[in-house]
């Protein structure tokens, strides 16, 4: 029988720091001792991070016994997950893994010694979801909940100095009535709970009087600074000791505040008389003089906190924390103020996943979504939607990020409309006291968020039955929730993120329960200018709300829109987004943060605004974009290495560094010869050259410069903008291949997005326009764009959609003769009847009292109308007006007129 074995005996071993959680702090499993070593303190940490053993369902009979043979599963290190999955790709790939149910870890370690008196525990910095654990075939604990640390004491499991068998149970089994997870949070949401063993492991060996490893996963020890003037911070310090030996102990807290270049600032000392297997709280306070504060991204001063537990003049224990000296406000109309300086907090949300790994996240991954966070001038994170990695808090605390911390209560309460469970108003709480004690002492950490669209699972049942659901019955365990956190800590506020109060969102459901006026913030979750409305709402919405809730600081907790990186417009007015399916252009995801951003910059009662997403992220209810299994919402790809154009408008917009970037560049292929240039800087002005011509100087309002109407030669263009900001030169060069001129114009009107007919003709999408509207795509299943049904053409998809009204196109058309085809159709068999309208081409009128039903014999059949004009100004407007009813056009196609070239 072969067994996977690690072996820790000798090995180097290192004081407990942060939280016991820290990587830094842990040995890995092949780590050599060096002669002489001695231990950096008495509480020891070995990570247990190799020789690992997995399996994915299968037989559970005899898994936990120590004698299994493990052999023939797969050798893994962790952190590991089995799920993989979002590609940029329509359908799944072989790599995809979208399993949930039971994986089963097995290792087998010789154990440290340990002293007498020492206690031996296992920590598990998170899993996903569900935990069992067994130490020689004695099953130790559980832990429901995929987000948190938690730790068992093994002390009478584990066989010192011998072979031992670990045998972990990770259960991600999707929510369900009766399934193993219908009672922990999270039920649902927009993003997938991986399985597995997706954060690190360690074996804590530690004296039985310590600093209480088993307070909720916490430090044992917590510090907040109540009073902070420039002379003087006071600092409380809450140390809960714990005693799990069968004599009394008497021992002194020893506590020591350094400042960041290791000079001790202020001291403390303190009796703790200990029970035998008892538990102590101890309340200090400390004083630091002068203090240096922690101003956000200004100045993210740290100081550390060391606490030694002694006893006799020996160290029996000790816990370093940071420690953060800020005083901060939530002003309902000045919005965030710190230390006394009102500050902007505009930032992005980010979740723990990336592609090809999942969760399982290196401290080298959170390091670099920290940096490139930091690159687009970030100041706020939020941490969606449940408790990230103590890595990557810790990066928040030295960046300088404002943090919004929060609970995975999220999508639904109950399945269908029922009240939530006590068992699952109990998991919630449990993973809040978590949340809150894990992360007490990060000062990043400004609010407690305790809910986020914890109603818009029943609006969604509501919907699917045809309104006929009840709404949500959440708001009394929303209101547990936040007397919990406000208990547990009264220093920070509160806050819970609302999808539909107010909104044009179907999801809007009446009689649905008001949860905006429970905790201490508003936070409001709004897509105007994607899901509903057009950008510019944004503004008179959430004011109405804010009037609506006064005495609460309103924060927006989330706004954005789909972006992919192959699908391209040539113009984000031309016609609707299908938001919930494909395509979604990169340019229209552009153009709403522009829009969005050039209102919420002026709402100075915010108290702060977060981007939905900073990185694409696997999310198994999307097919969406260029993507399956992805929410595309991200300003960066999936894999961190493209950087969409929106990341540069909001770099330009909050980031000192010097910036200009050229916008479109994946849009490589161009449809038409004639194009509106932009680039996002935050220089005051910027210059353009096209193929080394000097096209001119544009002023940067709002840090968007555009370059209207700029001809392309046929083929390759390179195209360079210059710029000069904050003392450096800047440049960007893109290529683009175009059409020729000559050849003419073919347009899909009311579309963002071009199409290629049957006989290989190509049309743009719509562009060249004023007026008219376009009306909404006509949906099928599963967000999916229902296909046209006009009938009478070998290209219905060219009849899918149109511009009605009355409008006009003002086409870039070299000078010489041309012929105009318009492509049209009735579609409202109501109106066949009575609707007329005029076409004129440069002022000469080419249709007259058009009827397309008439002409075409019925409704919902394609008609064309085909007549010559002649251009001399380079330029050719076709001017569409109503008559005894809107006019109505799906394409425009232009070509030279037979038998002669355009001159």
């Amino acid at each position: 029988m072969r067994v996977s074995k690690i072996n820790f005996l000798g090995l180097v071993s290192m004081a407990a720091m942060a939280l016991a959680t820290a990587p830094a702090a842990a040995v890995p499993a092949s780590a050599t001792a060096q002669p002489g070593a001695q231990a950096a303190g008495p509480r020891q940490i070995v990570s247990l991070a190799s020789g690992w053993r997995f399996r994915f369902g299968g037989d559970a009979d005899g898994v936990t016994a120590p004698t299994f043979d493990d052999s023939s599963w797969e050798r893994i290190d962790l952190p590991h997950t089995w799920n993989r999955m979002g590609e940029y790709q329509l359908t799944r790939s072989a790599q995809s893994n979208l399993e949930q149910g039971i994986g089963w870890y097995r290792l087998a370690l010789t154990a440290p010694s340990r002293a007498k008196g020492q206690r031996q525990l296992i920590q598990f910095d998170g899993v996903g979801a569900i935990a069992e654990i067994w130490v020689n075939g004695v099953r130790v604990g559980g832990h429901a909940g995929a987000f948190s640390t938690f730790r068992f004491d093994i002390t009478d499991q584990l066989r010192a100095g011998a072979s031992n068998s670990i045998v972990v149970k990770a259960d991600n089994s999707k929510p369900a009535p009766g399934s193993s997870t219908a009672d922990v949070i999270p039920l649902g949401g927009d993003f997938f709970v991986h399985g597995g063993l997706y954060r690190g492991v360690s074996l804590i060996t530690v004296d039985a009087a310590q600093f209480d490893t088993l307070d909720h996963g916490g430090p044992g020890l917590y510090l907040s600074t109540p009073q902070v003037t420039d002379a003087a911070a006071s600092v409380a310090l809450l140390a809960r000791l714990r005693n799990a030996g069968p004599g009394r102990r008497k021992l002194t807290v020893n506590t020591q505040i350094l400042d960041a270049e290791g000079a001790v600032v202020a001291r403390d000392s303190a009796p703790a008389a200990l029970t035998a297997n008892g538990t102590l709280e101890l309340r200090r306070s400390l004083t630091i003089a002068q203090p240096k504060l922690w101003q956000g991204r200004e100045n993210p001063y740290l100081y550390r906190v060391v606490s030694e537990l002694v006893e006799r003049g020996r160290v029996v224990d000790r816990v370093e924390q940071p420690l953060g000296v800020r005083t901060f406000a939530f002003d309902p109309d000045k919005g965030f103020i710190l230390n006394g300086k009102p500050t902007r907090l505009h930032g992005a949300s980010r979740h723990q996943d990336r592609q090809g790994k999942g969760w399982a996240l290196t401290p080298e991954d959170h390091a670099q979504d920290m940096a490139i966070m930091a690159e687009m001038g970030v100041n706020t994170v939020r941490h969606a939607h449940y408790q990230h990695a103590q890595e990557w808090t810790r990066l928040a605390d030295e960046t300088g990020m404002v943090v919004k911390a929060e609970l995975p209560f999220v999508h639904q309460s109950a399945f269908g409309d029922a009240p939530p469970s006590s068992a699952l108003i109990a998991n919630a709480q449990q993973q809040l006291r978590e949340l809150i004690r894990q992360n007490y002492n990060h000062p990043s950490i400004m609010i407690w968020s305790v809910g986020n669209e914890i109603d818009i699972g029943a609006a969604i049942d509501a919907l699917r039955k045809g309104g006929k659901g009840r709404p949500a019955q959440s708001r009394d365990m929303l209101i547990d929730l936040n007397a919990l956190a406000q208990a547990e800590d009264p220093s920070r506020p509160t806050a819970y993120a609302d999808c539909c109060e107010a909104t044009g969102s179907s999801l809007s459901l009446p009689g649905a329960q008001v949860l905006n006026d429970v905790t201490d913030m508003v936070g409001l979750n709004r897509y105007f200018g994607w899901y509903y409305g057009k950008p510019g709402d944004a503004a008179t919405a959430l004011a109405a709300l804010h009037a609506k809730y006064p005495g609460r600081a309103v924060a927006l907790t989330e706004y954005g829109a789909g972006g992919a990186l192959t699908q391209h417009t040539d113009n984000p007015l031309g016609g609707p987004v299908n938001a919930n399916g494909r395509p979604h252009p990169e340019a229209f995801q552009a153009w709403v943060h522009e829009e969005t951003w050039k209102v919420l910059k002026k709402q100075d009662y915010l108290s702060a605004t977060w981007i939905w997403n900073m990185f694409d992220f696997a999310s198994n209810s999307r097919e969406e974009g260029e993507a399956i299994d992805l929410n595309d919402k991200g300003l960066v790809s999936y894999d961190r290495t493209v950087r969409k154009d929106a990341f540069y408008f909001y770099k330009a917009s909050w980031s000192k560094e010097p910036v200009l970037h050229l916008t479109g560049r994946r849009y490589v292929d161009r449809a038409y010869p004639v194009m509106d240039v932009r680039a996002y800087s935050n220089a005051a002005t910027a210059s353009l050259k096209v193929n080394g011509r000097d096209v001119g100087k544009v002023a940067c309002p709002d840090h968007i410069c555009v370059w209207p109407g700029i001809a392309l030669k046929p083929g390759e263009n390179a195209v360079t903008a210059t710029a000069f900001a904050n003392g450096k030169s800047l440049s960007d060069t893109v290529s683009w291949k175009a059409p020729d001129a000559a050849d003419g114009l073919r347009i899909r009107v009311g579309s963002l997005t071009g199409l290629t007919t049957v006989d290989g003709a190509r049309y743009g999408s719509d562009t060249f326009f004023i007026g008219g509207t376009v009306t909404e795509l006509r949906m099928g299943a599963r967000g999916k764009v229902a296909q046209s049904n006009v009938v009478g053409t070998s290209d219905p998809e060219l009849y899918a959609s149109y511009r009605e009204g009355s409008f006009t196109y003002a086409l870039p058309l070299p000078n010489g003769r041309w012929s105009v085809t318009l492509q049209m159709f009735e579609p409202d068999a109501e109106k066949a009847a009575t609707r007329s309208f005029n076409v004129a081409a440069n002022g000469r009128i080419a249709l007259s009292g058009f009827n397309p039903a008439k002409a075409a014999g019925g409704a919902l059949k394609a008609v064309t109308r085909t007549f010559p004009v002649r251009v001399s100004e380079g330029k050719l407007t076709l001017q569409f007006t109503a008559a005894g009813g809107d006019a109505v056009v799906s394409a425009i196609t232009i070509v030279p007129e037979t038998g002669r070239a355009p001159r």
